[in-house]
């Protein structure tokens, strides 16, 4: 009989750059970096830092430094070295060199290699394919070991591996193709939010920091199933539900991808498709881990991130997550601190219930403040424009007569348009 075992995870040891001696923020930039190195399926053995005013440019954190990790991470056993940053080719290369052994990937890696394997969609795969290819090609010129151990482990799987021990040119038409099918995806997309906009159902758009419990929220609100996992990036694709209001409307709520601080450049251009059906959204519901030590910093990285898609002076709703976390006079003490801090926030929690009601209160306020209300009587051959109502709007009452169906309603402007064109004629 064979048992199958799964491969012992990769022995990282991580390395960050203290500017200005901040040993502080560098601790938590590492602390999150152990978490995308655990989701992305290694284990840390070790950690360290080096206090610079600016990036070495050939070793990043100075050649004394680099022969110390080197050292470390040997006697360690460690099997990749991984910085907190994301690298020039120039210093991976004299990192590895002067490593030996260890394979060095940085930051930017770990994220690519987890989206590459929570991507599920067509979509998705495209979008990671295109991000790991641009992130890579810079890097072949120097033929570092990570490029020549294709599918060996951590920064190195994903959808465009076969590729990238190919020539330049293969691979900048096979990133050319890749935008190509994208843009058809945009399309596609595209006739999909016009085909919304006819239904006229007001869209939430829920962001925030990694972890920070979204899709918790969204399956509590929703009574959906999404996939929850207590790791970053556990939702990659987007995911759109329908949910329905006390009044009896029905709105969109759609989960997307998190933030995290350092978010490579090239992931966040190819993955801009997918984040716009947050342009779409009527209002952002802005997601927070009220209990986070680094809610301020989650704050501040979504914020600059959302200026980054062009969706700063969107609407939105700060939630403040897994409030159940304040707990005797000391979490008490900081809800009332962040709730003079942030006065329009709602605190709830996905997990216990706690301010869902609110939540829902408040989405039901800001849907009909954009809805009109309309009173009608339509004919009874428009049937299907009355489920409309019933499936869209807050319907406050209905009578059947004899002209027809009379309405009273708060519907979205378009479908209030058309219930006033089927109007019976008054008599």
């Amino acid at each position: 009989m064979t048992i199958e075992t799964s491969a012992p995870a990769e022995r990282a040891y991580l390395v960050g750059l203290a500017r200005d001696g901040d040993a502080l923020a560098v601790d938590d930039s590492l602390e999150e970096l152990a978490a995308l190195v655990a989701a992305a399926g290694g284990s840390v053995v070790g950690r360290t830092h080096q206090a610079r005013r600016t990036a070495d440019p050939n070793t990043w954190v100075g050649k004394g430094k680099a022969a110390e990790i080197a050292g470390e991470a040997s006697r360690m056993k460690a099997d990749l070295i991984v910085c907190d940053e994301e690298l020039s080719a120039r210093q991976q290369r004299e990192l590895e060199d002067l490593a030996g052994g260890p394979r060095v990937i940085d930051r930017s890696a770990v994220i690519l290699d987890i989206f590459a394997q929570h991507a599920q969609t067509r979509e998705g795969r495209l979008q990671v394919e295109l991000a790991q290819l641009e992130y890579r090609l810079p890097r072949l010129a120097g033929g570092s070991k990570g490029l020549s151990r294709l599918g060996g482990g951590i920064g190195t799987r994903g959808p465009g591996e076969s590729k990238l021990e190919t020539q330049r040119q293969t691979i900048r038409r096979r990133v050319q193709e890749l935008k190509t099918r994208l843009v058809e995806v945009a399309h596609q997309r595209e006739r999909g939010r016009r085909v919304r906009a006819r239904d006229g159902l007001f869209l939430a758009g829920l962001v925030g920091y990694t972890n920070a419990g979204k899709s918790t929220l969204l399956n509590a609100l929703a009574g959906s199933d999404v996939l929850v996992a207590d790791q970053p990036f556990a939702t990659l694709d987007p995911t759109t539900r329908r949910t329905a209001l006390p009044n009896g409307s029905v709105i969109l709520l759609s989960d997307t991808v998190g933030f995290v601080n350092k978010l490579p450049h090239s992931l966040v251009a190819a993955f801009r498709a997918t984040l716009e059906e947050l342009g779409d959204a009527d209002m952002l519901v802005h997601v927070v881990d009220a209990g986070h030590p680094n809610l301020h910093e989650h704050i501040a990285v979504v914020e600059a991130t959302l200026g980054e898609l062009g969706l700063a002076d969107r609407e939105r709703l700060l939630v403040l997550n897994k409030a159940d976390a304040f707990k005797g006079g000391e979490g008490d003490a900081l809800r009332e601190a962040l709730g003079g801090e942030f006065p329009g926030a709602l605190f709830v929690s996905a997990r216990t219930g706690e301010g869902l009601a609110a939540l829902r209160d408040r989405l039901v306020a800001v849907a009909a403040s954009r809805w009109a209300r309309v009173q009608v009587t339509v004919p009874y051959s428009a049937g299907a424009l009355v489920q409309r109502v019933r499936e869209r709007g807050a319907l406050r009452g209905l009578e059947h007569g004899e002209r027809g169906i009379a309405i009273d309603a708060d519907v979205s402007p378009g479908l209030a348009a058309e219930l006033r064109e089927a109007a019976a004629p008054e008599a």
